[in-house]
């Protein structure tokens, strides 16, 4: 029998449904619990919004968002890829417990009993999806009420169109809006809305493909380029890392400065077609006269590099590559906790439990990530101070990863290498990861500490 854990929210919860006919337990469940779309954007890093300090990069709907709830500033993904970050969203673990290690892999059955769109579709919520679903595996349209997904990366433009025709984002805000207005205010409703966008267009010579409405957008703009993006950072790295899948991906969006310019432009470009589609969805709940009851939680399945270091992409544990955007907006809130931003470290394993004890439903004891509803309603004690990192695609190219995030310090392990390789930095007075300390005497100590703890880690979120 699997065990529950019951949030206050969830008691009250289920003695009102349980005492009503399943009718009326809607009407009411509708007023009492609110409607919730979850926003994930792909490979979009932490910085990458108006308000997480991006002064280029304008944002004005997310933003709106973010006063109304909360920005958390240190919010990570625990596996740097799409797929596995993606799984760990719907079951609120780490990889190593879902196993869900690359693209062809689905959840199971009994994996998909303890996720959260089944959870609420069971206890009354109208569920959909809209977008990029990510996993592998046939898509679970039969899990949901209505299904809008694709499997694989999808492409921006339709085959043989030259970046020309109706943009993807586009697209998938229309149907996001269009799932908004056939809701109602009498049953509360689950969105999941997951853009391509900001990924890559893998294999093509132009590989950030925005909307061609944002052509103009930051012409006469200088971008300018990350401190850790020169040659003596990239001399820095292990042999293996200046091979790696991440330098070769360097060379075909970042490698001049007119390439850079045009990339990281592109990839803003994209970054402002999500913000406009979020426009619309928020536009559509108001007309249904359904924003007020809806959390709108945003975030993205993993970071990305933009230069720093010399890499491109994502996987490995350097802060461009983990940290994500995470902002939640819930306009029930007392306007005293709006606004806010949260320092606490946020996950995305979290997201589960915070979408269940929304809903006012028990957290299945099988999920490893904790509720934010803590964080936004001021009540949180004892936070965490450190996180467990994995990396365990299987690449040629990808060495795989396992590590720490503490406040202060991070440890990385490269664990498919023989000998295995060590970093250890002080986020404190090296933010930027430029000097690993794991061969120096002085920090013989820590290091030793940092291994021990990682065994353990390692032990617990089997």
């Amino acid at each position: 029998m699997r065990i529950m854990k019951w949030t206050p929210m969830a008691r009250i919860a289920l003695i009102g449904i349980v005492a009503l006919s399943p009718a009326v337990g809607h009407v009411l469940a509708a007023q009492r619990r609110p409607n919730i779309i979850l926003v994930i954007t792909d490979d979009q890093r932490f910085d990458a919004l108006g308000c997480t300090g991006n002064t280029i990069l304008k944002t004005p709907h997310i933003d709106g968002l973010a006063a109304l709830g909360a920005v958390f500033t240190n919010s990570f993904c625990t596996t740097s890829i799409c797929a596995t970050s993606r799984a760990s969203f719907l079951t609120g673990q780490y990889a190593m417990r879902h196993g869900i290690r690359s693209f062809r892999t689905a959840l199971t059955g009994e994996q998909w009993q303890a996720a959260f769109p089944e959870l609420l579709r069971r206890a009354g919520y109208r569920t959909g999806m809209v977008g990029k679903w990510g996993l592998g595996g046939p898509l679970p349209r039969d899990r949901y009420d209505v299904f809008s997904g694709f499997s694989g990366q999808g492409r921006y433009y339709p085959p043989k169109a030259g970046g020309r025709g109706p943009h993807l984002t586009q697209k998938l805000g229309k149907q996001a809006v269009a799932f908004v207005e056939s809701c109602s205010q009498k049953q509360p409703f689950l969105l999941q809305f997951y853009t391509k966008a900001a990924h890559c267009q893998d294999g093509d010579p132009w590989p950030f493909q925005p909307d061609r409405r944002y052509d103009e957008l930051f012409a006469g703009v200088e971008i300018p380029r990350p401190a850790t993006a020169t040659p003596a950072h990239f001399s820095r790295l292990p042999k293996f890392l200046q091979a790696s899948e991440a330098r070769r991906r360097w060379k075909v969006r970042f490698a001049n400065p007119q390439l850079y310019q045009k990339s990281v432009k592109d990839y803003y470009r994209l970054v402002t077609g999500v913000d406009d589609v979020m426009g619309g969805v928020i536009k559509a709940l108001k007309q249904e006269k359904l924003f007020d009851n809806t959390v709108i939680i945003f975030t993205s399945d993993n970071g990305f590099y933009l230069g720093e270091h010399g890499l491109a992409g994502k996987w490995f544990m350097h802060e461009e590559s983990i940290r994500i955007p995470l902002v939640i907006s819930d306009p029930r809130l007392p306007t005293r906790r709006r606004g806010r931003r949260v320092t606490e470290q946020a996950l995305n394993i979290d997201i589960a439990p915070t979408i269940l004890e929304l809903a006012g439903l028990p957290i299945p004891e099988t999920i490893q990530g904790r509720s934010l509803v803590p964080l936004l309603s001021g009540r949180a004690r004892d936070w965490r101070q450190e996180f467990f990192y994995e990396h365990p695609f299987r690449h040629a190219r990808i060495p795989m990863t396992e590590g720490i995030r503490g406040l202060r310090w991070k440890y990385v392990r490269y664990t498919s290498l023989d000998p295995v390789y060590e970093e250890l930095y002080d986020l404190e007075s090296d933010p930027r990861e430029e000097r690993n300390l794991a061969a120096d005497p002085k920090f013989a100590t820590r290091l030793a500490e940092q291994r021990r703890g990682w065994s353990r880690w390692r032990r617990r979120v089997r």
